[in-house]
């Protein structure tokens, strides 16, 4: 099946999944957990579309957190903005409530917030395989935005169980993703292995 079709049948999947906000109430408490022991202070994340996992509930609740430290910390959530002539990603303050415009693709994006450097860096997975590796929506911003990160953040891919993709075979762009996290876990790197 070529990459094409293989998106459209998980997006549609994803989409139509019976328990798709049990599986997203499962991966909230999977991220909350993960996030504990975490020392980043910027968080990039993501605005979900197409039945993609919301992310943005957790990492409110991980900032709210922040500042009930015994030593505070003021805790960033950024989400990407499109910088369609590079076809790369910059990441802008995002906290609920902020002005949000669309952006050339019709997705929610920060207006006019200060442009922020991740450490930790959410990345949404159409499907994902073996190695770390994601199947995205195939424009290649994040490989590009990736390469280009200095220092590159630690990334974690999120996704449903429906997503795991057995035989899944990278391109040689595709840059493997630091972990992987599903609604039963961390499914990247498999336990005993790093990354």
């Amino acid at each position: 099946m070529d990459r094409s079709a293989l998106r459209r049948n998980l997006v549609n999947e994803r989409l139509h999944l019976p328990d798709r906000l049990a599986r997203a109430a499962q991966l909230q408490r999977v991220l909350r957990i993960w996030l504990v022991d975490r020392p980043d202070v910027v968080i990039g994340a993501y605005w979900p579309i197409k039945g993609e996992f919301d992310p943005l509930p957790a990492l409110h609740r991980w900032k709210e957190d922040g500042e009930l430290l015994d030593e505070p910390l003021r805790r960033r959530i950024a989400l990407p903005v499109v910088n369609k002539a590079h076809k790369t990603l910059t990441f802008h303050a995002w906290y609920p409530g902020c002005p949000m415009e669309e952006d050339a693709y019709g997705i929610p994006k920060p207006k006019d917030t200060e442009a922020l450097a991740p450490t930790l860096l959410f990345v949404p997975c159409v499907g994902y395989g073996p190695g770390g590796y994601r199947l995205g929506y195939g424009g290649g911003f994040y490989d590009r935005t990736l390469a280009t990160l200095q220092p590159r953040p630690f990334t974690v891919g999120l996704g449903y169980t429906h997503g795991w993709l057995e035989d899944f075979e990278p391109q040689a762009h595709d840059m493997p993703l630091d972990a992987i996290l599903n609604d039963n876990g961390v499914v990247w790197p498999v336990q005993g292995t790093t990354p």
